[in-house]
């Protein structure tokens, strides 16, 4: 009982809050983690909204996104209170580069194969395809979640100003998945572009475990991001004159 009053009493304090929401230093500390969340959850943004493709009706799609919303609350408000045990689970690091690298694979092998590739969900199984796409969301935002919150905490040990920071970083990266999600719709080769930085996303996770501690700066893969968004968008619109001629 006292270790979960020395992880969580902080939430819990109202003088704590108050402290925090009245100070200007607190919301400048509380910005620059959004950014930060913002910053380290691009990979995650392309992530889930590859994943959403998986349903085909839209409202659907927006609804996984939504439960997907309040689970990461619920798991961050957790993480944040034994954040500083965080360093020591690479191991999550490893099964969710893995598992990214099997979407990789299996996406690839259907297409060469001929098949329909946005069935990454099968349609038989005890859960439906819509909790199925909720239980995998989930998954990868403990997964991404380890570096914003250790980085978070790096910042700020009050966890209330990492959770505040925390939980609108999340609302803003969840925004631009939806922006990637309608893109995809309009734009049919952003899909296998969205593979091609999977495939990389799994490879950054990978170097990152203590063993091997490669790490990819944030801003230089959001720049990958960015530069791809413009190739993929680019091939495009040139391939649109060939097919009407």
């Amino acid at each position: 009982m006292n270790i979960l009053t020395n992880l969580y009493g902080p939430f819990f304090d109202i003088n704590n809050w108050e402290n925090v929401l009245s100070s200007s230093s607190d919301w400048l500390v509380i910005f620059s983690l959004v950014m930060i969340e913002c910053i380290l959850s691009v990979d995650n943004a392309v992530v889930l909204a590859t994943q959403t493709q998986v349903l085909e009706d839209k409202k659907e799609r927006e609804k996984s996104l939504f439960y997907g919303l309040w689970g990461a609350y619920i798991f961050r408000f957790i993480v944040i209170g034994i954040g500083t045990f965080l360093i020591d689970l690479w191991e999550i690091k490893v099964i969710g580069a893995l598992y990214l690298a099997y979407l990789v694979f299996r996406f690839f092998d259907k297409q060469k194969r001929g098949r329909k590739t946005r069935k990454l969900v099968k349609k038989e199984g005890r859960l439906s395809v819509f909790w199925r796409v909720v239980i995998q969301i989930e998954f990868m935002d403990i997964v991404f979640s380890v570096d914003s919150v250790l980085a978070s905490l790096a910042i700020s040990s009050n966890p209330v100003i990492v959770l505040i920071g925390g939980l609108i970083g999340i609302l803003a990266m969840r925004g631009i998945a939806e922006v990637i999600m309608k893109m995809m719709q309009k734009i049919p080769e952003l899909e296998t572009m969205a593979y091609v930085l999977i495939g990389i996303i799994a490879l950054k996770l990978l170097l990152s475990i203590p063993m091997i501690d490669i790490e990819i700066p944030s801003i230089v893969f959001a720049g990958i991001v960015i530069l791809a968004f413009l190739i993929t968008i680019g091939i495009h619109y040139a391939k649109r004159p060939a097919k009407k001629q």
